[in-house]
């Protein structure tokens, strides 16, 4: 099996849900095995249609079904609700 990958990108809009969000989810891609790699604002958009200030986020995972298992978790169905209120987010599965 290979590795896979959860991109999102985030245009955030409410940075009181936003940090919500977070702490609703905090720990958890550790929990399911994530390895967070990349977690910051975009400083420029080099090509493309992208705000910077965007939040971008890439966590590692053994395989697409525990990055799949990841987005079913409870805990993250349970903060669906805060991560809607924060802002627009755009989540890939990559492998």
């Amino acid at each position: 099996m290979s590795k896979a990958y959860i991109l999102t990108t985030v245009e955030i809009t409410d940075a009181e849900a936003f940090a919500a969000y977070r702490a609703a989810i905090a720990g958890l891609n550790d929990r399911i095995g994530g390895d967070m790699l990349v977690r910051g604002r975009t400083v420029d958009v080099l090509a493309g249609d992208a705000a910077a200030g965007d939040v971008v986020i890439l966590i590692a995972f053994p395989d697409a079904d525990a990055a799949r298992a990841y987005i079913a978790s409870p805990e993250y169905q349970a903060a669906q609700p805060l991560r809607d209120a924060a802002g627009r987010f755009t989540i890939r599965l990559v492998a």
